[in-house]
């Protein structure tokens, strides 16, 4: 029987279909392998089962000697090398569509927790420093029909800017491509990065990470947005200057921010921490019982593909069947 590397325990319902068919390797601590561990975990491996905190590079598949693909735990997939998988002829597979609304429905809850002051009036209550109501405590921003702008109108961002209905709030979106769905539904418009920035009231990311994404949201790109605005970032951490956006929130050029995501998970940038301005969630914009249950299934159907020399159903780099 086939064996497969998982590299950190996933919902059971993942676990189980691959169990059905294969051999699990399975990393039990609660934690991501080291370097060491993954270099050696993939030694006696058919198929490798990985995460976003995993290093897939050339290192990895050079000691992978007996893998027929990597299936990732995740829609991104920029911790592997698929340049080099490609060049190796081996597989790689994500999982695209099972966390659009979960995700979504995260930069919302980011939004609202920024703009309410919902973790300052929360640590307030329950430090018991509340001394009762008073009419200049805890004053946020408004969200009725203020201009939400959505950077990537990909799946996520579609459903992110859909789900903006029922607070009359006039859409703006910057994308390489024009979104038909957000143009239909809601009136949105198509604009320059440049534009957006200028004119949203919440500004929310949702772009893959690449070289050309990387720091897309830089100082200058923040010191074009209003200093009663506020930034929301559910896609990639380094799309954000992390250091940058620090200043930004310190210096009172930006009203606040919602992150999921850091440049360098799971560190944060010195002062991002202190900030009160900043509502700082743990990359949990995935962690629904249905998504993180869809994510696992569907990483396990790719590896098993994989595993019999068949094509995955999720694959990035399909020219390695041509």
């Amino acid at each position: 029987m086939a064996k497969v590397l998982v590299t950190r325990r996933i919902p059971e319902a993942g676990l189980a279909l691959l169990r059905d068919h294969v051999e699990v390797i399975l990393n039990e601590a609660d934690r991501p392998l080291t370097r060491a561990e993954l270099l050696e975990g993939v030694r006696e491996a058919d198929g490798v089962l990985c995460l976003l905190n995993d290093r897939i590079d050339g290192e990895v598949m050079d000691a992978a000697a007996r893998v027929r693909g990597f299936a990732n735990h995740a829609v991104g997939f920029d911790n592997v090398d698929l340049a080099e998988a490609s060049r190796r002829r081996l597989p790689v597979s994500n999982t695209p569509g099972v966390l659009t609304d979960a995700t979504a429905e995260m930069a919302w809850t980011l939004l609202f927790a920024v703009a309410r002051r919902i973790v300052e009036s929360d640590r307030a209550m329950r430090s018991g420093r509340w001394g009762g109501w008073g009419p200049l405590q805890f004053i946020g921003g408004d969200v009725t029909g203020r201009t939400l702008g959505v950077v990537g109108a990909g799946r996520i961002g579609e459903a992110f800017a859909l789900k903006s209905r029922g607070f009359a709030m006039p859409v703006l979106y910057a994308d390489e491509r024009p979104s038909p769905v957000l143009e239909r539904e809601l009136g949105a418009r198509r604009v320059s990065l440049e534009e957006l920035l200028g004119a949203a009231d919440f500004v929310s990311v949702h772009v893959p990470l690449t070289p050309a994404t990387r720091h897309l949201i830089d100082a200058a790109a923040l010191a074009r947005m209003k200093p009663t605005a506020y930034l929301v970032n559910t896609s990639r951490g380094p799309v954000v200057d992390e250091a940058a956006l620090v200043e930004a929130l310190r210096a009172g050029t930006l009203a606040g921010a919602g992150l999921d995501v850091y440049e360098d998970e799971p560190r944060m940038a010195p002062g991002l921490a202190a900030l009160d301005n900043a509502v700082l969630a743990p990359h949990t914009g995935s962690a629904t019982v249905t998504s993180r249950n869809n994510m696992a299934l569907t990483a396990a159907r790719n590896l098993i593909a994989m595993v019999a020399g068949e094509r995955a159903p999720d694959c990035l780099n399909p020219e390695v069947y041509d």
